[in-house]
């Protein structure tokens, strides 16, 4: 896969990250799984556990629950970097009282300096209902600006339902 980005969106259980992976494994070279999860818990932990080990021994996982930026800007050598996911990075921004604006701005820049292929896996949440808490809206208007900012600058992106890939831009 030659060096770029593909922003792989879709809803929860809706095949995105199955699909990114595919995709990833597809391009050949070296493998970088980006982790943006923590395991506050023992059913996460489990969750992350299994995750890991259906991918298999290509894989090298880096974790960045909050340094997405710098993991991708760190891809060299030309591989093929998954992260997953955007949305889960977002909330652990938001909770740390960060810039979203810049934390938004300075994943685009990193995108570009990437010396690879970058697949992002991302939420959408603005298909459903107006979320209930102030909280709930702030987080589902910084997604909805981080998966416009990101498709602006990716090569392709896809919008995954029940499995499927819809491409909406390159593909």
């Amino acid at each position: 896969m030659t060096r770029g980005c593909t922003l792989v969106l879709g809803g929860a259980r809706s095949g995105k990250s199955g699909f990114a992976q595919r995709l990833a494994e597809a391009g050949g070279g070296p493998l970088v799984y980006v982790a943006t999860a923590q395991a506050f818990d023992a059913e996460m932990a489990d969750r992350i556990a299994r995750h890991r080990a259906d991918r298999g021994p290509r894989w090298t996982t880096v974790d960045a629950p909050h340094d997405l930026p710098d993991a991708i800007a760190g891809l060299r050598g030309g591989g093929v970097m998954l992260a997953d996911c955007l949305t889960l990075w977002l909330s652990n921004r938001m909770l740390a009282d960060a810039d979203m604006e810049m934390e938004i701005a300075a994943l685009a820049a990193a995108i570009g300096q990437a010396d690879g292929h970058v697949i992002l896996v991302s939420n959408e949440v603005g298909s459903g209902i107006v979320p209930e808490t102030p909280m709930g809206r702030l987080f589902r208007d910084h997604a909805g600006r981080a998966n416009q900012a990101v498709a602006a600058v990716a090569d392709r992106v896809a919008l995954v339902i029940a499995g499927l890939p819809l491409w909406l831009k390159g593909g």
